[in-house]
């Protein structure tokens, strides 16, 4: 069962607008990252919740949207996520986030997985704006921001190829492929 979930997470850049994801949605998703182990149980990540087009447009500006496709600026209308996270660590109560950010983020996108949604995860993000439209008081640092929504496209993972590139890339009926290395080619014991 976990398999099929973490086959099924895949980075979506392309979702169905229209599909709303509820608050409710949203705070089960929150629920999961909370539940999820942290560093020294200190619980120190807040989460931003975005489903309003207000917001979401805010946020989606300050975005840089996959990076191997250098001529795409992101989703055209109409295919942007219906709803963002936006992970932020609270420097109240600790100084570090450990590994917490990773933890809750896998678990928030597994959640959404499981719903029938999608993600995806940024941290190529223009911080200092976004911050800023948010209205973040200073305590709150943003870590990354997670974009979710009902998928429009079909995204695959294949095996890398001989060359070695493990660029993603899209053809021409738009799937979305993801070339990922062996398994044997990742476990090292001497």
């Amino acid at each position: 069962m976990i398999r099929e979930l973490i086959e099924k997470n895949r980075t979506y850049r392309r979702f169905y607008q229209d599909v709303e994801v509820s608050q409710e949605t949203l705070r089960e998703l929150i629920d999961l990252a909370r539940l999820s182990s942290t560093g020294g149980n200190l619980q120190s990540l807040k989460f931003f919740l975005s489903q309003t087009h207000e917001t979401n447009t805010l946020i989606f500006k300050t975005l840089k949207w996959a990076g191997y496709f250098k001529d795409w600026d992101g989703p055209e209308e109409g295919e942007k996520p219906s709803a963002y996270v936006v992970v932020l660590h609270d420097r109240r109560i600790s100084k570090g986030f450990f590994w917490d950010q990773g933890i809750a983020v896998q678990s928030i996108l597994l959640g959404a997985t499981e719903k029938g949604l999608g993600g995806c995860q940024f941290n190529s993000i223009d911080r200092v704006t976004l911050a800023q439209v948010l209205t973040l008081p200073d305590h709150f640092e943003i870590l990354t921001v997670i974009a979710i929504g009902k998928p429009k496209e079909v995204v695959v993972i294949e095996e890398l190829g001989e060359s070695g590139d493990i660029k993603y890339w899209r053809d021409q009926q738009g799937i979305h492929h993801v070339p990922k290395r062996a398994l044997d080619d990742l476990i090292f014991n001497l």
